[in-house]
């Protein structure tokens, strides 16, 4: 059972991919996120920019509904739903980490191999709909302070969000702050 800290982070996550806010995720939530996304980044229909976001944001949802409704009953996932896939993530820390690149690669605009604050910016934006100051947040993140975030930083942050339960974790911050 996931606890309060994961039910709080994951919460946040939720009501931000959520965009019709009913309550559930839908295949329609994650169109949104995606027109969003390719909106912030000026990537026009049919551009690769385009094509590559939307895989990620399509190919997320389709491997969320199939992982948490594996006999395919329904095209809807509560929260509850969602957090029972978060309780199945401590054991499944390459398939985490696999998510953790793919993100990475749809976040890494440049494709320079490093998410600069701007990048980090534009997924929270992208995330989230509202323009956000991210600058206290990056600096967090960013273990080394050099003012990127590696892949392996990344997959680290990534990891310690949806798998880890250590208050502590700078990854819990990877989407901004929750309550």
């Amino acid at each position: 059972m996931a606890s309060e800290l994961q039910r709080r982070k994951i919460s946040g996550v939720f009501a931000a991919m959520d965009a019709d806010g009913d309550g559930l995720l839908e295949e329609s939530d994650f169109q949104a996120l995606t027109d969003r996304w390719t909106a912030i980044r000026g990537a026009e229909q049919g551009s690769e920019a385009h094509a590559r976001l939307t895989s990620v944001m399509m190919g997320w949802w389709a491997t969320l509904l199939a992982v948490s409704d594996p006999a395919r009953d329904g095209d809807k996932v509560t929260l509850e739903d969602v957090l029972a896939v978060v309780d199945r993530l401590g054991s499944m820390t390459e398939v985490v980490t696999g998510t953790a690149h793919t993100m990475f690669d749809a976040v890494d605009e440049n494709s320079d191999d490093e998410i600069s604050p701007a990048e980090y910016r534009q997924m929270i934006e992208g995330w989230t709909g509202t323009a956000t100051d991210t600058d206290e947040i990056f600096a967090l993140l960013d273990s080394n302070g050099d003012g990127r975030l590696s892949r392996a930083e990344f997959a680290v942050l990534w990891t310690e969000f949806w798998a880890g339960d250590s208050p502590d974790a700078p990854g819990n911050l990877i989407f901004g702050h929750y309550d």
